[in-house]
């Protein structure tokens, strides 16, 4: 051996030596995905970073680089953060399959709906809670047109905008008003007289309905503000509540989606109800975004759609604050009611609050 031959290691340098040569001869550890309430917050925390860096405005046409309506601000941290951590993200959106799943670097991004309905969602959460004390109603006023048809059978034709105002016990237990322009008054939740036969040939005797237990379908202020958080738990429930109503096309994806625009624009729910209903709308295969669109009130914004059986269902909300403004019916087909591109009917939510009593104003 000369003097610049190594020498052989000894005692504890072997020893590491030998273990760091027989770890390179076994397969990387693996490395567990994190929890879903983990991955939930990173997604919350890069969205929340990207509005803070946007402004907390909405996208603006400016910013399109081709017609449609993008979210490049949010989209591009979200991918950028997967690929700095090694992680799955969940994002309330499609797989490429079109079903609500998880997804990883590599896969599509999510659509334009789910992004929006994500920015909505995050808009919704910031929003001030309903505050309804005891003993008071819950009040929305809104801009209502729906078309009609002659007895002929014409075309449908959608008149005026008329003024639309509601007054509703928050948990349901008192009657409430709904009252419209140019119409009479008209009570809502009162226990209405019926008689009732005990046996063929008994004397009618006088009784009354009972109301119709708090459901999706049959919302109360309370019944909404106890709604599920999460959204497939909520899309679940809404999916349950609407199983054969309302839709004769059997297609339970409309009738949810249906379900959802009622209860955001008629009722008035806490913020993360709110957002929980967006996000669930987000998990509905067929949900897109129009460009543009224009509720009963004439304003102009951003519109989420789902079309159906010939007809599109379109949420507007405003472009800059993502606030939900109405809703729009829209005929994507010609049919006896008219040509494709007929409104069938259009809604404007003006107002929200809390009211003394039945026929008061909320105070300013």
């Amino acid at each position: 051996m000369n003097a610049f031959t190594p020498r052989p290691p000894h005692g504890a340098d072997a020893d590491a030596l030998l273990r760091a040569e027989l770890a390179e001869l076994l397969p990387p550890p693996p490395v567990p995905d994190p929890a879903p309430e983990r991955n939930l917050e990173l997604r919350h925390a890069v969205l929340r970073s990207a509005l803070a860096a946007d402004g907390g405005a909405g996208p603006s046409p400016e910013r399109r680089t081709r017609p449609g309506f993008r979210f490049g601000r949010i989209v591009a941290p979200a991918v950028a953060c997967a690929l700095v951590a090694g992680v799955v993200v969940l994002a309330p959106g499609e797989t490429p399959g079109g079903s609500p799943g998880r997804v990883t670097v590599g896969q599509p991004a999510p659509s334009e709906a789910v992004r929006f309905l994500s920015h909505a969602a995050l808009a919704a959460a910031a929003a001030p809670a309903p505050e309804v004390r005891p003993g008071e109603y819950v009040y929305v006023k809104s801009l209502v047109s729906y078309a009609g048809r002659d007895a002929g059978g014409g075309p449908a034709v959608l008149p005026p905008a008329r003024a639309r105002e509601v007054w509703l016990s928050p948990d349901g237990s008192r009657p409430g008003l709904l009252r419209k322009a140019g119409a009479a008054d008209t009570p809502l939740g009162s226990r209405a007289p019926v008689y009732e036969l005990d046996r063929p040939g008994a004397v009618p005797r006088k009784t009354t309905l009972g109301t119709e237990a708090p459901s999706v379908t049959n919302p109360t202020h309370a019944y909404v503000a106890a709604l599920p958080t999460d959204p497939e738990a909520l899309l679940r429930l809404v999916r349950e509540q609407t199983r054969g109503t309302g839709d004769p096309g059997g297609d339970a994806d409309q009738r949810a989606f249906a379900a959802i625009g009622t209860l955001v624009a008629e009722t008035w729910a806490p913020p993360e109800v709110t957002a929980a209903l967006y996000r669930a709308a987000a998990l509905i295969p067929g949900v897109a975004v129009l460009p543009s669109a224009t509720d009963a009130a004439g304003r102009e914004g951003v519109a989420v759609v789902r079309t159906a059986h010939g007809e599109q269902t379109q949420w507007i909300f405003d472009r800059t604050t993502s606030a939900f403004l109405g809703e729009r019916t829209v005929l994507t087909e010609t049919t006896p009611a008219g040509r494709a591109g007929t409104v069938l009917g259009a809604s404007a939510v003006l107002v929200k609050g809390a009211a003394a009593a039945p026929g008061e104003l909320p105070k300013a």
